[in-house]
């Protein structure tokens, strides 16, 4: 008896060992990918579906999947009803181990091609750099995978004639429970629902359970990866939350509507199937089922997602500012979240900056201190999140410098535009209130833009030209012309030469700040038209 536990034992830690070197080498193979499929296919309910179960079925993790996107929700980087489409594709999408091991695993043997798999992905990895190595991690972690399932399938035929497991044969509905909890257990302790399946479907290919059995295990298996992601939502932000709670309750559903209908689920799907009662085709037919009530669930719940969002928001409401509710200190595990976190707090700041001095170049009153105190700690806030971050791959760092540019021009906007006796000096000349006219304009045509998140529909040269566009010597020089003829006072006119340098300070880092958000939201293409006059204009004062 010890050698089968013993056996089994080792399988599950083939398998875990094989299923992380697998997960861990898609991960660095993809790159910024992940974060960029997310952010890119998510914009309705369907294509987030499609997408977490594509990602997932990618990556074999649905754990990893639904911490990319708690962590995409804490950084704003994502919406929390998009969010809710892709955790439920991420539990459709972890069914695909199942198939993978029933079919590959217990239909037909691969254990001759696993070792020389695992031979050929150490090789790759110890002596390969960058992606042959992480390619190589792939490679052994698959065939690790196929070792651990032989062993499994080895030490569990050999369970059924030492544990009797007739106490869980019943068709009762405490037996059926009982395995439920067994199955949830099995996957917190594992810390995989993927392992936990194949370790009863292989149980179940050796004869050691039915099929009814392994059904009630799976429902528990799906249910205990809830575990992982509420661990992963303590401490997190309230966006983080939500998402890990919806995660909770749709696999509860699921589970429980499986559970509800389940001697007649398994019937239909072993009808379906075509099961012939070997055990092999007992492992597809629960592999069909654990597809099966996973895409009921999904169903039934994505046309709830309106509701489950709105029952998210009552149960966990918000308390903290608007402005720094996505600067979560553990996003700089994962450099690339911390930058999108940067990012979506300094977008905010300059959509209501825009809009607030456009209001007051117009003339309405300028907001008091508080505003842009509020502003200045967003910023510095965003500005701590993404300092001294790891630089990791070329096209984080290429992001984490566009960033910190974004940042300084941010700052110096909020500081030049937070001087209200500035406002006070731009009717001294008909030009000078023309140029603050034109600058409210086009200030107040960018803020609601940028407050929807659409970049790339505001052009930087929507705004007026800055100085080093050659346009500003003729200003200056009206200002200097109507003093000398007493048209206006000496003292005002010097303050009439600081409003208008001061309007030009605003135009322009507006302006670069606009270029460089387009430059993140582009995926890096470099800044190019008027909006890029080189490293010496981002030195103007």
């Amino acid at each position: 008896m010890s050698h089968l536990l013993a056996t089994i034992a080792g399988g599950i830690g083939l398998f875990l060992l094989g299923m992380v070197l697998m997960t861990e080498g898609l991960k660095a193979l993809a790159g910024d990918a992940l974060r960029r499929l997310l952010a890119r296919f998510t914009g309705n309910r369907l294509s987030a579906l499609a997408t977490g179960a594509a990602v997932t079925a990618l990556v074999q993790s649905s754990t990893a999947t639904t911490l990319a996107t708690i962590g995409f929700v804490s950084a704003g980087l994502l919406g929390f009803g998009n969010a809710i489409g892709v955790i439920i594709g991420a539990n459709l999408g972890t069914t695909s181990t199942g198939w993978l091991v029933s079919v590959l695993g217990l239909k037909f043997s691969i254990a001759a091609f696993a070792m020389p798999m695992v031979a050929a992905g150490a090789m790759m990895r110890l002596l390969g750099r960058d992606r042959i190595a992480h390619a190589g991690s792939t490679v052994a972690g698959f065939g690790l995978i196929f070792v651990g399932i032989e062993m499994l399938q080895g030490g569990m035929a050999g369970v059924a004639t030492h544990i009797d497991l007739g106490a869980f044969a019943g068709s009762g509905v405490g037996a059926r429970l009982a395995l439920v909890g067994i199955g949830a257990v099995m996957t917190v302790l594992m810390q995989s629902s993927s392992a936990a399946v194949a370790t009863t479907l292989a149980a179940l290919a050796g004869g050691a359970i039915g099929t009814d059995q392994a059904a009630a295990l799976v429902i528990g298996q799906n249910i205990g990866t809830t575990v992982t992601a509420g661990v992963a939502a303590i401490g997190a932000s309230v966006a983080a939350k939500r998402t890990a709670l919806v995660h909770v309750v749709f696999n509860l559903g699921a589970g429980l509507i499986a559970f509800l209908v389940l001697p007649l689920f398994v019937d239909a799907v072993e009808g379906f199937t075509g099961d012939d009662g070997s055990g092999a085709d007992h492992a597809i037919t629960i592999a069909a089922f654990h597809t099966a009530f996973n895409l009921l669930g999904a169903l039934v719940f994505v046309p709830l997602i309106p509701q489950l969002s709105a029952l998210a928001i009552r149960l966990l409401p918000e308390h903290r500012p608007a402005l720094t509710r996505h600067l979560d200190p553990s996003l700089r595990e994962v450099p690339a979240l911390a930058i999108g976190a940067a990012i979506t707090t300094l977008r905010g700041v300059l959509a209501q900056a825009f809009a607030t001095a456009g209001r007051s170049l117009r003339g309405a009153p300028h907001p008091g201190p508080a505003t842009f105190g509020a502003w200045r700690e967003a910023t510095e806030a965003a500005g701590e999140l993404v300092e001294r971050l790891p630089p990791g791959d070329p096209r984080t760092l290429a992001r984490l410098t566009a960033t910190l540019h974004l940042l300084d021009h941010v700052r110096q906007f909020v500081r030049a535009a937070g001087k209200p006796a500035r406002y006070d000096h731009l009717d001294a000349v008909p030009a000078l209130r023309a140029r603050a006219q034109a600058l409210a304009e086009g200030l107040l045509s960018a803020a609601p833009v940028l407050a929807q998140a659409q970049v790339r529909a505001v052009a930087p040269d929507s705004l007026p030209a800055t100085p080093l566009d050659g346009v500003a010597g003729g200003l200056r020089a009206d200002i200097l012309q109507a003093s000398a003829i007493g048209s206006i006072e000496v003292d005002e006119a010097l303050a009439a030469l600081n409003a208008q340098r001061w309007l030009e300070r605003m135009s322009h880092h507006a302006r670069r700040a606009l270029a460089y958000l387009q430059q993140l939201d582009g995926e890096l293409p470099a800044v190019t038209g008027s909006a890029s006059s080189g490293a010496a204009q981002d030195q103007q004062p």
